[in-house]
């Protein structure tokens, strides 16, 4: 038994494209698996960049770095031209990513440990793939209902038992913030696998860095004006981190991976976040997990599993007028 959605009216512009490879591909795979790396060291990054600045100062400066290093390629970029309908989809996914996206995550990271927002990331999948169901009209399983109704069981045990400290002052609000920030991601996958049809991934990247930093710049004027910036030499390292490996090859690699593999396939890739940020979490800062927390991940990622292996993905069938 399946469940499907209702039809919405630009489902059309989320066709697949004909050049799609269908099987895949293993330098996407190989693209994924160095991006997602590249996203669980993000946490760490951002968490030791936040112990002397402002959360908006480093999202300004890591979107500022990042788009730096696309000012040479202006104006190769300016020679694109653009349909009405591609720029609307632009606006959207930039607001989705990096500038809603990142609101959430840094915020969730003032409340939450590193190795629980990390964990709380393998939720986006499933996110992706009910949003795809929604959206793209794909039809969605009653397995992949199951995985997701056992991983949200799983986050919210994961936020229940997460435990007081200085780092992580209010776990059960940093998980959610995180979450949001997972929808907003989802969104942005969506999104980035239309575009990526008919723009290079060096431009949707580009793309998304200066509109970032565009987006904050006001925010860290104000953050600037109304407390203390310390630009230690670790936080403006972060910084160059954040900006130019986060930032530029991290979704450099993403959204060339889009353009070798399908979005809702890409998106199962984002359950190795975790597993890298815990493990750096562990030997850069020294956070450990409860006995409880571990067994909540593991549900987590159960869930995941279960909705993901051998569930049969159907598309519908355009009617023929």
């Amino acid at each position: 038994m399946t469940f499907n959605y209702r039809r919405v009216q630009f489902y059309p512009y989320f066709k697949k494209s004909d050049n799609l490879t269908k099987n895949f591909n293993l330098i996407g795979i190989f693209s994924l698996i160095f991006a997602m790396f590249i996203w669980g060291s993000s946490f760490v990054a951002l968490k030791i960049a936040m112990q002397d600045l402002g959360e908006f100062t480093v999202l300004f400066f890591r979107m500022f770095i990042a788009s730096l290093c696309f000012v040479y390629f202006i104006k190769r970029f300016s020679k694109y031209s653009f349909e009405k309908s591609d720029i609307k989809y632009m606006l959207m996914l930039c607001i989705f990513e990096p500038s809603l996206y990142f609101i959430f995550e840094i915020k969730a990271l003032t409340y939450t440990s590193v190795s629980q927002a990390g964990m709380i990331t393998s939720l986006m999948p499933i996110i992706t793939a009910m949003g795809a169901g929604y959206f793209l009209k794909e039809l969605v399983s009653r397995q992949l209902l199951f995985g997701s109704v056992i991983a949200m069981i799983g986050a919210i045990w994961l936020s229940v038992q997460g435990s007081v400290t200085f780092g992580a002052p209010n776990p059960m609000l940093g998980n959610f913030l995180e979450l949001c920030a997972m929808v907003c991601g989802a969104a942005y996958t969506i999104l980035a696998r239309h575009l990526i049809e008919k723009y290079p991934a060096l431009f949707i990247t580009a793309i998304q860095a200066f509109a970032g930093a565009i987006f904050f710049f006001p925010f860290f004027i104000y953050e600037y004006m109304t407390r203390d910036i310390n630009f230690t030499q670790n936080s403006v390292l972060s910084l160059i981190y954040l900006g130019v490996v986060v930032t530029l090859a991290g979704y450099g690699l993403y959204n060339y991976a889009l353009t070798k593999i399908e979005a809702s396939k890409a998106a199962m890739y984002i359950n190795l976040i975790p597993i890298f940020t815990m493990i750096l979490a562990f030997f850069i800062l020294k956070e450990e997990l409860s006995v409880e927390e571990l067994i909540a991940s593991a549900t987590i990622l159960s869930g995941v599993i279960i909705s993901q292996v051998s569930v049969k993905r159907f598309r519908r069938k355009r009617k023929i007028a």
